[in-house]
């Protein structure tokens, strides 16, 4: 690229946490999952796509950094990766980790859910 050519590739955006944020437990598991992965600039990649019982439901995966339009926050020392449609059903939510062994896993609880199923995974708003 020449000297006076300007790049067009956006990084990500950072966000604070008033979009998500995670328990103490989520981010204590999270930092040791990608640690274990290897991703050492990761993030917790969380998206609100269509289905489950309730019509939205969230996704989670480990990616080993964030898209060029995400949103990024940064919580419990865990980066956050959230694109820009997710974050509106997102906005305040926070994500816990339990180890119960009937519910254990990560659960979000979102305040502008206003309908959930039983089985925690989907919500409709």
């Amino acid at each position: 690229m020449a000297a006076h050519e300007i790049s067009t590739t956006a990084g990500p955006k950072m966000g604070s946490e008033k979009l998500v944020r995670l328990s103490e437990a989520a981010g204590k598991h999270l930092s040791g999952l990608l640690e274990k992965k290897g991703y050492a600039a990761g993030a917790l990649k969380v998206s609100v796509v269509g289905g489950g019982c309730s019509g939205l439901q969230y996704q989670m995966e480990l990616v080993p950094g964030a898209g060029p339009k995400d949103i990024v926050v940064e919580s419990r020392g865990v980066r956050i990766s959230v694109d820009p449609k997710s974050a509106v059903f997102l906005s305040g939510s926070e994500i816990d980790y339990s180890t119960d062994l009937q519910k254990g896993g990560f659960r979000v609880t979102n305040p502008n859910a206003r309908a959930t199923c039983s089985c925690g995974d989907s919500f409709s708003t």
